[in-house]
C-alpha cells in the first residue's frame, strides 16, 4: 500500500472515529458477548489509534484499531506476547466513494464493533484472546464468536493471535 494510501485511510480513521461515536456507542455497560463474556470497554473511543486499515471485498469495510495504554506500550515496545490486560478494539463502516475526491474513500454506516482481551488464565483454551463482536452496540450471536479464535488461530499463530499491526 502506498504512503499517500496509508496517510488517507489514516486521516479517514481518525474522522470517522470523531464522527460516529454515538453509532458504535461507547459503554462498558450491557450484554456481554456468548462464549468469552467480553463487554464493550468503557471509555475505549478516547483510546489511541494503533492502525487503520481496508477490507477488501466482499467486505469492502474501513477499519480503525484502538488500543488501551498495555496494548499502545507492548506495540511501541515491539512486545510478544500482549501482556495480560491488553484490549484491542476494531471499528468497522461500511466503505463509501467519497462524493468530493472520487479517488478517496469516506466511512459510511457502522457495521460492527470487535473487541479482544488478553487474560491468559481466564482465555487459556483460545491463546490468551477472549472475543467479542457486537453490532448496534449488542453481542452478535453465538455462531459469529465461535468463528473468531479459528481464524485467528489459523492466520496469526506466530503474532500472538493478533492481526494488527503497528501503524507509526
Amino acid at each position: 500500500m502506498k504512503l499517500e494510501h496509508l496517510a488517507i485511510l489514516s486521516a479517514i480513521a481518525c474522522t470517522a472515529l470523531a464522527l460516529t461515536g454515538i453509532a458504535l456507542g461507547d459503554t462498558g455497560q450491557g450484554a456481554a458477548s456468548p462464549i468469552f463474556g467480553v463487554k464493550l470497554p468503557d471509555g475505549y473511543r478516547k483510546w489511541s489509534l494503533v492502525a487503520p486499515a481496508q477490507e477488501a471485498p466482499p467486505l469492502d469495510e474501513l477499519r480503525a484499531v484502538l488500543g488501551n495504554n498495555l496494548a499502545m506500550k507492548a506495540y511501541q515496545e515491539s512486545m510478544l506476547p500482549f501482556p495480560d490486560g491488553t484490549v484491542l478494539v476494531k471499528l468497522a463502516w461500511q466503505h463509501i466513494q467519497s462524493p468530493e475526491f472520487p479517488p478517496a474513500s469516506i466511512p459510511g454506516a457502522a457495521t460492527t464493533v470487535q473487541v479482544m482481551v488478553k487474560d491468559s488464565k481466564k482465555y487459556a483454551s483460545t491463546g490468551g484472546w477472549g472475543f467479542g463482536r457486537f453490532i448496534d452496540g449488542k453481542p452478535a450471536d453465538e455462531t459469529q464468536h465461535k468463528t473468531c479464535f479459528a481464524c485467528h488461530q489459523a492466520r496469526v499463530q506466530n503474532h500472538d493471535f493478533v492481526f494488527t499491526r503497528f501503524a507509526p
